[in-house]
């Protein structure tokens, strides 16, 4: 989050436990070329404090749609759901990628949330995300 004091430090730690991945969309820094940004899961807006527990590594497209947003609309019930919490959830109960690994789908009302709301599957990450697997560097194995 822009503006905000984060100890290196922390911003360290948040980096490495993410493995230098968004931890929403799981791009990779090494493989994109730019820096992710630290995100407060809840916003400091919101009361979140700038903890580790609070903290993850997230892709600037992610960040940026997520904003100060702790919730969204699952676009297959139309109810109002907690949007994906990489501290207390794991991404492959919620999300997974499609045969070609280029798509990211919601397999819950939080992960289809999420999708949506972060707009995970925009074309351009998309094409991105092609290129990578076509050199074998994509999805992440280890998730």
């Amino acid at each position: 989050m822009a503006g905000v004091d984060i100890p290196g430090d922390l911003r360290d730690f948040v980096r490495e436990r993410a493995k230098g991945r968004c931890e929403y969309c799981l791009t990779s820094e090494e493989l994109s070329g730019i820096r992710c940004e630290i995100d407060h899961i809840v916003p400091r807006s919101r009361g979140g404090a700038t903890i580790a527990d609070n903290l993850c590594l997230a892709c600037g497209a992610c960040n940026g749609h997520k904003h100060a947003r702790t919730h969204a609309i699952d676009p297959e019930s139309g109810a109002q759901v907690l949007l994906f919490n990489p501290r207390e959830q794991r991404w492959n109960d919620h999300c997974a990628w499609n045969a070609d690994h280029t798509e990211i789908t919601g397999l819950t009302p939080t992960g289809r949330a999420t999708v949506t709301a972060l707009q995970m599957n925009d074309p351009l990450i998309v094409g991105a995300r092609s290129l990578w697997v076509s050199i074998s560097a994509h999805p992440p194995l280890d998730d």
